[in-house]
């Protein structure tokens, strides 16, 4: 365990995701029973339990809530398919805002039906951006493009690199659009560092809450992977993902924020929550600190 852990403890935040074989309520007093103060939260799930119940229930367990996931969907050609998205996106901004947030982690959407057109779909996520930036700042809630690995660009995220993301992001108030940045999802770039450091500056001067760095989430990255690969995140530790130099990283580019696990993996969805809270703090001081 290193120097730092003590510190870095307190930021740790388990995504909802992570242990979805809890309900709301075991998830709240699941993460206050192991000293982790801070959840990811998904729409479905904080609906289906009532936003206002759920912001409650977090707070109440001396929680907070590091991110609201998830909105964007932003590619659509269709007009109305458009305007839907942007309806549904300002919904997710008011519920983060209700719960107590600031970052509304955004998945971009892939490419439509019939299409090839990658810079096209890009540029629609950005106009996307435009529109919802200022409202989503009005709230106090801060838009985060998060660049998926490419295996996911043809049908979920047309952002694929953390370049890409800070491309879109830059074009806007630092206020409005940040990025996340994943570590399953960005492991294998051999420019991320470099980008890390990009989004940890504002005109060439670095900025104490790391600029443009909305979220930091681990997972692990582990082969083969599963039929699907949605599912296949590693436990912390268990695949080939340097995740104390990500933390470094982007401590470095002045980031001070959450640390958030977020592993979707089956096998952990079926072993019992608390032992798995346990397992992930462990390796988190191990691994991370």
């Amino acid at each position: 365990m290193s120097d730092h852990a003590p510190s870095l403890l307190d930021r740790l935040s388990l995504n909802q995701q992570t242990l979805r074989q809890w309900s709301l309520p075991e998830l709240a007093d699941g993460c206050a029973r192991a000293g982790v103060r801070g959840v990811g939260l998904w729409r479905a799930p904080v609906q289906e339990y009532g936003v206002a119940a759920a912001a409650r229930l977090v707070r109440d367990a001396g929680l907070r809530v590091t991110s609201l996931c998830r909105g964007g969907f932003f590619t659509a050609l269709d007009p109305g398919e458009r305007a839907a998205a942007l309806d549904d996106n300002r919904a997710a901004v008011d519920e983060a805002a209700a719960l107590g947030t600031d970052t509304l982690v955004l998945v971009s959407g892939g490419l439509p039906a019939g299409s090839r057109d990658l810079p096209g779909a890009r540029e629609r996520v950005a106009d996307a951006l435009g529109e919802l930036g200022p409202y989503a700042a009005e709230r106090g809630v801060r838009l985060a493009v998060e660049p998926l690995h490419p295996m996911y660009a043809a049908d979920r995220c047309v952002v694929s690199t953390l370049a890409q993301a800070l491309d879109l992001a830059e074009r806007f108030p630092a206020e409005q659009v940040g990025v996340v940045v994943d570590t399953y999802h960005l492991w294998w770039d051999d420019t991320v560092g470099a980008q890390i450091g990009r989004a940890g500056r504002a005109d060439g001067t670095a900025q104490e809450n790391g600029s443009r760095i909305a979220a930091f989430q681990l997972a692990d990255w582990v082969t083969p992977l599963p039929e699907g690969v949605l599912l296949g995140r590693g436990q912390l530790g268990d695949g080939v993902v340097d995740l104390r130099w990500f933390r470094q990283r982007v401590e470095a580019a002045g980031y001070r924020g959450p640390v958030e696990v977020e592993i979707f993996q089956p096998a952990l969805w079926a072993r019992d929550g608390t032992e798995v809270l346990a397992e992930i703090v462990d390796r988190f001081l191990t691994h991370v600190g």
